[in-house]
């Protein structure tokens, strides 16, 4: 994978010809995104109700490419990216995992496998991408797992129990979101993380100008997702070893500060 590149502002007109110049072959697909995006725009103006129906739209094409994997080789490589770091940090098969934005259980079903019965619980804004989360259970033959999946409107978690989960994870979330619905999730997560608990979501990295394209790509500083955490009185640290593996985006890592 090539190196990321910190400093690019993708939404500025400059960045935007020279990437087309260089890669004429998307362009099209481009074009095709910029109009879904204007249509959708117009018809869902707050942005969980747009993101759900962008995700309708992909879901109906492709459940995998809809998650951000282009083959089921990669899909299946990224869900064990997901799964190995989180094993070699510590996840255990009694702890109790939530994952924000399980998807299509790309990294989700080796979790239920991994995890004992009931202990996985999945949430996603979009409803279609679920149907497709159950299509995996039982392509994988989860069923006696009882993962839990469930469709929610937003991040404020309130139908979750206090100090319940072990490990959150939000992998490929906030790369997708404003600031307003980071901070929902970080204004609440506190709640249900139990004590000794954390929660890792990863995030798209810049250390220049923050600018979103075409409201599905976010870009954030490091700095301001930590400064974020800790004004909701969590502890929030970037980690350093999840920059060595073959993935574009960065992660961060929050606990309950002591």
């Amino acid at each position: 994978m090539p190196a990321k590149n910190l400093t690019a502002n993708r939404s500025a007109l400059g960045h935007r010809l020279a990437y087309a110049l260089r890669h004429p072959d998307r362009v099209p697909r481009h074009l095709a995104r910029t109009a879904r995006d204007i249509w959708l725009r117009s018809r869902h103006p707050d942005h969980v109700s747009y993101y759900r129906a962008v995700m309708r739209s992909d879901t109906r094409a492709d459940p995998d490419a809809a998650v951000g994997s282009h083959s089921r080789e990669r899909w299946l490589a990224l869900g064990a990216m997901q799964f190995d770091y989180l094993v070699g940090h510590g996840l255990r098969p009694e702890h109790r995992m939530l994952e924000i934005g399980c998807g299509n259980l790309r990294g989700g079903w080796r979790f239920i496998r991994h995890l004992d019965p009931g202990h996985y619980y999945g949430i996603d804004i979009s409803p279609d991408i679920l149907f497709a989360a159950q299509d995996t259970v039982v392509e994988m033959g989860l069923q006696q797992r009882l993962p839990l999946l469930t469709p929610v409107r937003d991040l404020t978690l309130r139908f979750l129990p206090d100090a319940h989960f072990d490990v959150v994870h939000a992998h490929s979330v906030f790369s997708h979101s404003p600031l307003p619905v980071i901070e929902e999730c970080l204004a609440n997560v506190g709640r249900v993380l139990a004590p000794g608990g954390w929660f890792d979501f990863t995030f798209d990295r810049t250390e220049g100008e923050e600018h979103q394209v075409l409201r599905e790509d976010f870009y954030y500083r490091t700095e301001t997702l930590v400064a974020l955490a800790e004004k909701h009185g969590l502890r929030a640290r970037f980690m350093t070893d999840w920059e060595a593996l073959p993935h574009g985006q960065s992660k961060i890592r929050v606990t309950h500060a002591e």
